[in-house]
């Protein structure tokens, strides 16, 4: 199983970050694309007009996500582990995203779809 660690700074409050990440509406205008996240540990999440999805393992306010993460492309009943670990960082916040149990030819993909479809968006997102 292949993994991919990205570390990323954000000039927004961790909370931000946060509340983007699990929040449907705020992540639909962040990704420009449908989002329906029920924000509870156990909720059903879906990005991207349902082409990611899953389901919220933990939840701990400004701090901690963790969920399990498919493509909607994957064969029934694969799925992998995401972790975003968010810290204070000066007068923003530090991303530490571990995506973990991926299929090893899905690695390169998943690596930079972080970058172009969630980094680049939020960094735009928060200086606007």
């Amino acid at each position: 199983m292949a993994k991919v660690h990205q570390e990323v700074t954000f000039s927004a409050a961790p909370e931000q970050l946060y509340e983007a990440l699990v929040n449907s509406a705020q992540h639909s205008k962040l990704t420009g694309a449908p989002a329906e996240i029920d924000a509870k540990v156990g909720g059903l999440w879906s990005a991207y007009g349902g082409k990611i999805s899953g389901v919220n393992v933990e939840l701990v306010a400004g701090t901690r996500i963790v969920q399990t993460w498919r493509a909607g492309n994957w064969p029934a009943g694969v799925h992998s582990i995401v972790r975003f670990e968010l810290s204070a960082d000066g007068k923003g916040t530090k991303l530490v995203l571990d995506h973990d149990a991926l299929v090893e030819e899905h690695a390169t993909h998943i690596d930079s779809g972080w970058k172009n479809m969630y980094w680049e968006p939020m960094h735009k997102f928060f200086s606007a």
